[in-house]
């Protein structure tokens, strides 16, 4: 009894088919990637790391702020703080000499109206700079004017 071409087709065929119906359903109930691409996932993941970072740094530099503030007193820093006020108005009202000084009359201020700081108030700064007090003049005039570090900075440079 032998076998023939028709009867290995006539079982092979079905369960060929069968096998081909399975690997379609199965590939069609596999469960989909969520749509993102390759670059997408990278730059989320780069994300949520660099955010992380980010807070671990402000955590530190909280944590060190704390550190540094419980290890010094805060009336010591408010007490040199008034000297160092008072030792700058000192040297203003030595330096402004016999010229009108806060509070005097002829005086405008620090700042007039037409927003250019007064002649005299920089003739004062610039007294300063001479005498080696750059940094006391560079807190005068951040004080007096409300301007930045840098600003201050730089203006103190140029006289």
């Amino acid at each position: 009894m032998g076998f023939t071409i028709g009867d290995v087709l006539l079982v092979a065929m079905p369960v060929v088919i069968l096998v081909a119906v399975i690997w379609a359903l199965t590939a069609a109930f596999k469960p989909r990637n969520s749509g993102l691409s390759d670059a997408e996932r990278y730059q989320r993941e780069l994300a949520a790391r660099s955010a992380a970072h980010q807070a671990a740094q402000v955590q530190a530099a909280t944590a060190a702020r704390a550190r540094i503030d419980a290890s010094t007193r805060p009336s010591q820093n408010a007490q040199q703080q008034s000297q160092q006020d008072s030792q700058s108005r000192a040297a203003l009202r030595a330096q402004a000499g016999a010229g009108p000084g806060v509070g005097q009359a002829g005086y405008n201020g620090p700042i007039l109206p037409n927003g250019q700081l007064n002649p005299q108030f920089a003739l004062q700064l610039q007294g300063m700079v001479r005498s080696g007090q750059k940094i006391q003049a560079i807190k005068l005039l951040r004080q007096t004017t409300h301007s930045d570090l840098l600003t201050a900075k730089n203006y103190i440079d140029r006289l």
